[in-house]
């Protein structure tokens, strides 16, 4: 059977690393996913993906890197996702990964007017997620996980814009039939949202934020966990059960 790729484009920090794993970790816990289905391609350590056709489908994700600094491995996988596209590959991209989709697509990228947004944010669905195949089935609102610098400023052509937050007009896009993109983290859990917030504390009182408020915050997010596994439902990947 095909792989599916997970599209690593950076590292969680050390600190987060060490107690909570990283990025393909959560991914696999959040997809249900078996670690044999997987394949791991460290794009920001100059790892080559293989060919779309010879994929299941992929999973891009988050990265402490920028988009518009346009890296040469981030602007690969960005054609990467154009080639991808055009077989309608089963694509999710998440934080980083949402905004190097957008890029890819021709949207706009760059940083989220008034700063960072991090901690547990209410997301609200827009009229477009009543049409779409997997939005369709959340709640018109749920909680989850944020921690950027940078976001979608415009959406690319022809994408729907699904929620969104109260700072953040583009949470969650739809890219033709079977790609969306995720501003949001739904691999996080409240306790590795909890490490972010401690690590960028001294960032969060510079820019005018109470850290220890967003900390207080913090809660659980089950619907925009249960999207990993939904997406992954969506596209036929074998999901455990237990």
């Amino acid at each position: 059977m095909k792989p599916i790729l997970i599209i690593r484009t950076g590292q969680a920090p050390d600190s987060i690393r060490a107690r909570h794993g990283d990025f393909p970790h959560w991914f696999r816990l959040g997809t249900r996913l078996r670690p044999q289905q997987l394949r791991i391609v460290d794009v920001a350590a100059g790892e080559s993906l293989p060919p779309p056709r010879d994929v299941a489908g992929a999973m891009i994700t988050g990265s402490p890197a920028m988009v518009t600094e346009r890296a040469p491995w981030s602007e690969r996988t960005a054609g990467w996702i154009r080639d991808a596209m055009d077989i309608e590959l089963p694509l999710l991209g998440v934080c980083y990964g949402h905004q190097l989709m957008a890029h890819a697509l021709g949207g706009r990228v760059g940083y989220l007017p008034g700063g960072r947004e991090i901690g547990t944010q209410s997301i609200e669905l827009l009229p477009a997620a009543g049409r779409d195949p997997l939005a369709a089935s959340l709640p018109a609102s749920f909680r989850a996980h944020t921690t950027h610098e940078q976001s979608v400023l415009e959406a690319p052509r022809g994408s729907a814009v699904l929620a969104r937050s109260a700072r953040d007009p583009h949470q969650l896009l739809r890219h033709g039939a079977n790609a969306l993109g995720v501003q949001f983290h739904p691999e996080f859990n409240a306790e590795i949202m909890r490490g972010y917030i401690r690590r960028k504390h001294a960032d969060m009182r510079r820019e005018g934020a109470d850290p220890r408020q967003v900390f207080d915050a913090v809660a659980a997010t089950p619907i925009a966990r249960r999207l990993l596994r939904l997406f992954a439902r969506q596209h036929g990947w074998s999901v455990a059960t237990g």
